[in-house]
């Protein structure tokens, strides 16, 4: 049980920091949530405070051993999955194995995997989307503007490049905290 959407927290927050919504509340069960940009800290105060506002359960993968006492109840609430990051475990079959097992899923992972600026984003979104056979669906906090919201679904066509441009389209003009470090919307595969 999530401790985020049962509080309507998200709204008022949002109101007294003078940012506002953009883009329906996507109305699939399963889905993997990209959290773009992400340049700071307070990026994750701000998906908590969207995802309360859209009464959205998200959940995110953090290392198994984050679970143990005193502190694992808490990760849980917030709705931390244990994942294991050794080489036998691949991250994107136990997250597929998740999405298998769950009828309602919403699996944020933040595509640039650091705050500091990269070439490439990670792939792990879109491959645990294509294995899992759910949508991806791009989120946005846009500090320039203060709004943060939603994008449409998108479902892994296999076309790499084709589904990556779809994406630079939905990024293009979105503003981090600090926009000198938002990545370059892009995959070392496309290359």
């Amino acid at each position: 049980m999530s401790l985020m959407p049962e509080f309507f927290w998200g709204k008022s927050f949002l109101r007294l920091r003078g940012w506002s919504t953009e883009g329906d509340k996507p109305t699939e069960n399963r889905f993997v949530l990209i959290a773009a940009p992400h340049t700071s800290n307070w990026d994750l105060l701000y998906l908590l405070a969207f995802a309360s506002a859209y009464s959205l359960r998200i959940s995110f993968m953090a290392k198994h051993t984050l679970f143990r006492p005193p502190t694992g109840w808490l990760l849980s609430a917030l709705g931390g999955i244990p994942v294991k990051r050794n080489r036998n475990q691949n991250m994107v079959d136990q997250m597929a194995d998740v999405f298998e097992s769950s009828e309602n899923l919403i699996l944020v992972v933040p595509a640039e995997g650091t705050r500091s600026y990269s070439p490439y984003w990670k792939s792990g979104f879109y491959r645990i989307a294509e294995k899992a056979g759910v949508p991806i669906i791009p989120s946005f906090l846009d500090y320039k503007r203060k709004a943060g919201g939603f994008g449409p679904p998108l479902h892994p066509s296999g076309d790499l490049r084709g589904d990556m441009d779809v994406l630079r389209k939905f990024y293009n003009g979105r503003a981090g905290k600090y926009p000198e470090y938002f990545s370059q919307v892009r995959l070392k595969d496309e290359d």
